[in-house]
């Protein structure tokens, strides 16, 4: 599925499904780069509720992580989305990556 640029360089194209796929990706992985910021302990609070283990976060905020994170994935996949499409990684001539057979014209 590639097609070449006006430059000559290989540009892959980014189907529905693809897409989805790589901003599915980069939304876990970016989930759990923001859970641990803000995260205070029950025992670091000082109220540790009975039942409960000392070191569970007092306040979890997870409605707002999960904003964060959708916020920061969708800006990772525009850079993604702009590197793919592009052919700046068809440019780069690094010696451990594969040849993935895309040619310049």
């Amino acid at each position: 599925m590639n097609s070449f640029g006006e430059q000559g360089y290989a540009v892959i194209e980014i189907g529905f499904l693809f897409g989805c796929a790589i901003y599915g990706i980069i939304w876990f992985l970016t989930l759990f780069m923001v859970l641990p910021f803000g995260v205070v302990s029950q025992h670091e609070d000082g109220r540790v509720v009975p039942g409960s283990e000392a070191g569970a976060p007092a306040t979890p905020m997870i409605y707002r992580k999960l904003a964060i994170t959708t916020l920061l994935s969708a800006l990772l996949y525009g850079l993604v989305y702009v590197l793919l499409t592009s052919g700046v990684m068809a440019r780069l001539d690094l010696p451990f990556l594969p040849d993935l057979g895309i040619e310049r014209r």
